[in-house]
């Protein structure tokens, strides 16, 4: 099952309690004191990473710690620190306060670190406390409680790629033609119930970009209907959206209507969406009634660059994938330059 929300309780380890002691050797009879410091309390540490895909690791273990640190020693030991919680988290996740509803952190690069608690300062020991009146001193001070918080985190994929598009459109068929994810595939709305990252590869250009197949939209989304928010949230970091088009009319569905209001919801949600670079594929060009309305499109929508393909016979998708590769290539070009 994948999941790309969260909610968990995390907590930094305790310091450790410093040490009181004194030196008992032989020949010593009045050794001073030399109770070592506490240990620190481990942090804990959010990592970005690339092969992680999704929040699934917390759905049995809501509840997760660091180390406490250890307890001072004789000797002026110092009492070793707690080990770290390190939690590796899919690139595009946001970190939430859980109270709040404060944006804590996001994680959007490969090997990305950020300390989301901070671990317990050790406890001092009570070689700290002597003095020319205290040649004993028996005080010492307990370690301090690390950060602790509840916290939800959310999944927004980052890809190249995004496939806008209603169900049935053909987005998760075109997935299995050009990646190595491998979505479930079935003629009814919704097949796709999570976003599918997978990648296309170029072997000779030794590249590769990412497309996510995106769950299928429908009219309301943007008002939250169906998968809404949980839809549109995936595509708000992708390069480069792809919308697909059933220019068969599948289901009695009209494809001039598909695209307008696909193009609606999007804004509705966010009006910045509209305006990252998109290309148009019209699925399913092997039927009979998509030419007619490729037809049809084409006089309704004479600005919009069409790309011919259908998933059933592979048309089209060579130049297809090869343009996905420029135009992503040209949107990473822009960035570094930007």
């Amino acid at each position: 099952m994948f999941v790309d929300e969260a909610e968990v309780h995390l907590r930094a380890g305790r310091g450790g309690d410093g040490h009181v002691g004194f030196r008992r050797e032989k020949f010593v009879p009045k050794g001073g004191p030399d109770g070592g410091d506490g240990g620190k309390g481990g942090d804990v540490v959010l990592i970005g990473d690339e092969n992680t895909s999704d929040l699934t690791q917390f759905r049995h273990s809501p509840n997760l710690h660091a180390r406490n640190g250890d307890e001072g020693h004789a000797r002026d030991c110092f009492g070793h620190a707690g080990t770290d919680l390190v939690i590796l988290l899919p690139l595009g996740t946001i970190v939430f306060d859980a109270e709040t509803e404060r944006v804590v952190t996001e994680l959007t690069q490969h090997k990305q670190r950020v300390v989301l608690l901070y671990g317990g300062k050790g406890g001092k020991g009570n070689l700290h406390f002597k003095s020319s009146t205290n040649r004993t001193p028996q005080q010492n001070t307990p370690g301090l409680p690390g950060g602790e918080g509840q916290f939800k985190l959310v999944l927004k994929t980052i890809a190249d790629v995004g496939l806008v598009g209603y169900p049935n459109a053909g987005k998760s068929s075109l997935t299995n033609c050009l990646t190595e994810a491998r979505p479930k595939t079935a003629p009814y709305p919704f097949t796709t119930l999570h976003a599918n990252v997978g990648i296309v590869h170029y072997p000779e250009r030794y590249e590769r970009i990412s497309m996510a197949d995106i769950p299928g939209l429908i009219e309301g989304a943007s008002e939250n209907r169906g998968l809404g928010h949980e839809f549109l949230r995936h595509i708000e970091r992708c390069r480069l959206l792809l919308i697909m088009i059933d220019m068969a009319g599948t289901d009695g569905r009209d494809p001039l209507d598909d695209y307008k209001f696909l193009l609606a919801e999007l804004k509705k949600y966010s009006p910045e969406l509209p305006k990252k670079p998109t290309m148009v594929a019209a699925n399913k060009m092997d039927e009979p009634a998509a030419v007619d309305n490729l037809k049809r499109f084409k006089k309704k929508f004479k600005k919009v660059t069409l790309w011919k393909i259908s998933c059933m016979t592979g048309e089209g998708l060579d130049e297809l994938k090869e343009e996905l590769r420029v135009q992503v290539r040209a949107e990473q070009m822009q960035t570094v330059s930007a």
